[in-house]
């Protein structure tokens, strides 16, 4: 069974803020896939069903961003026997709206959900869809600024960019993640979608 994690923060009041991508993602790929995301177990709210031609879990922890590792720890541990492969779905500064990577490991570059999972598992070996929401505007706190809604032109966007990251996914359930990063690392919704404006 392969496992997906996206992360976000529960409760409406952070539903469609940039932090909630991994959660939007998820629940985009759940609704791609015909099978809902709402059985509550292990700190999470999670589903079952096929990606690809295997077995797939998705799950939102719902223990707030700085505290996903726990959610992930109590999975890992509770279906260790049955995982062969996860990734993590989350947002990243540090990527130009309208791009996305998909990592094997590295660091968590100030982001709480990851270092909190990589804190709980002392490792930072784990797969990542990263999602780009850019560098806040001006002075604009970090905090502030992922706590935030996407602008009028991110929303027109946000759907490619969000079924990019779904067939991202199901490269990466059906051929890895080196197949994964090759095809979708170097795609940019934001420059295809001015470059069709402009034709």
């Amino acid at each position: 069974m392969k496992l997906v994690i996206g992360l976000g923060n529960p409760g409406s009041r952070y539903a469609g803020t940039r932090h909630n991508l991994g959660f939007m993602v998820v629940d985009s790929l759940a609704g791609r896939l015909g099978f809902p995301v709402n059985d509550k177990k292990h700190q999470c709210l999670l589903g079952q069903g096929h990606l690809a031609g295997t077995r797939i879990m998705l799950a939102k922890p719902q223990t707030y961003m700085n505290r996903s590792g726990q959610a992930v720890l109590e999975i890992l541990h509770y279906y260790h026997d049955r995982i062969d492969d996860f990734i993590v779905v989350h947002d990243d500064l540090d990527l130009d709206f309208g791009r996305i990577r998909f990592k094997s490991d590295g660091g968590a570059a100030g982001h709480k959900g990851l270092l909190s999972i990589a804190g709980l598992l002392n490792s930072t070996d784990f797969q990542r869809l990263k999602v780009g929401i850019g560098r806040p505007p001006g002075r604009l706190p970090v905090e502030s600024f992922v706590l935030s809604e996407f602008s009028p032109g991110e929303r027109k966007t946000l759907p490619a960019l969000i079924e990019a990251c779904l067939d991202g996914l199901e490269t990466w359930a059906r051929e890895g993640i080196e197949k994964a990063m090759n095809d979708f690392n170097g795609l940019n919704l934001r420059e295809k979608e001015t470059e069709n404006e402009a034709r």
